[in-house]
């Protein structure tokens, strides 16, 4: 391309039609996604292996549980994958419709069809975040339990001096459907507990478990982000449509 009215005003025309939104957007998106489903695949393997080791005696006892963690392993396989593409899509799409909008580029202009693309990536960009929006709150789920189990480890090492009353603090796997009820022995109490929660395997699996929940909040961000940008860019792509700047396919 020319540039015959000097290379810094074609650089500054070049960066005008850069999506900032969109490639904000972008990078906290796949890192979102990055934290939330390599985190999150870790901390499911370390919650079946602290599952299996404290709270179950018997395989039949959980085998349910580890074969949801597996089928959940596959589906952040499959989001992290659908998610990078999608991404570079709307990245995509950004470039265009800000490109259209500001008509950058000499005679680009916007087209039916691309007001036609524009408005479906916003469809689909709403229902995943409200989809989004469920997996964020799903995700606080195990935060919460593990929380109460340190804390609950906490009032133990408070409380060591009244051994009859630390036997009496437990945390019941069964009570938060991971186990069914008739597992064995399903809970651990006193310094047992006290015990589980000193080990690695306990504050691995919490800081894995927070670490995807901030990722799903990261991509939650970044969904609304692309909304605001898609919403806006194809805003302005309707009033150039009507002011007969617009063209068909």
């Amino acid at each position: 391309m020319s540039c015959p009215i000097g290379c810094y005003d074609c650089c500054m025309k070049c960066l005008g039609g850069v999506p900032y939104c969109s490639l904000v957007a972008t990078l906290m998106c796949f890192s979102g996604i990055a934290l939330f489903c390599g985190c999150g695949h870790q901390a499911l393997t370390e919650t079946e292996r602290l599952i299996e080791t404290y709270f179950a005696r018997n395989l039949q006892d959980y085998i349910t549980l580890a074969y949801l963690i597996q089928y959940f392993q596959y589906v952040i396989y499959g989001l992290a994958s659908f998610f990078f593409l999608y991404c570079i899509v709307l990245l995509a799409e950004g470039f265009y419709t800000t490109s259209a909008a500001k008509q950058t580029f000499g005679e680009f202009r916007s087209t039916l069809c691309g007001r036609c693309l524009s408005s479906t990536f916003i469809l689909i960009t709403y229902l995943l975040a409200v989809v989004w929006l469920l997996v964020f709150a799903f995700s606080a789920l195990p935060v919460y339990f593990f929380y109460n189990m340190d804390a609950t480890c906490h009032t133990i090492t408070v409380l060591t001096e009244t051994p009859a009353s630390i036997n009496q603090l437990c945390i019941d796997a069964r009570q938060y459907g991971l186990l069914p009820w008739n597992a064995l022995p399903g809970k651990a109490c006193g310094m047992t507990l006290s015990t589980v929660c000193k080990t690695r395997e306990f504050r691995v699996t919490y800081d894995l478990f927070i670490a995807a929940f901030a990722g799903a909040g990261i991509t939650l961000l970044a969904l609304l982000t692309y909304m605001v940008s898609t919403t806006y860019n194809f805003a302005v792509l309707r009033y150039l449509g009507r002011k007969g700047i617009g063209t068909r396919c």
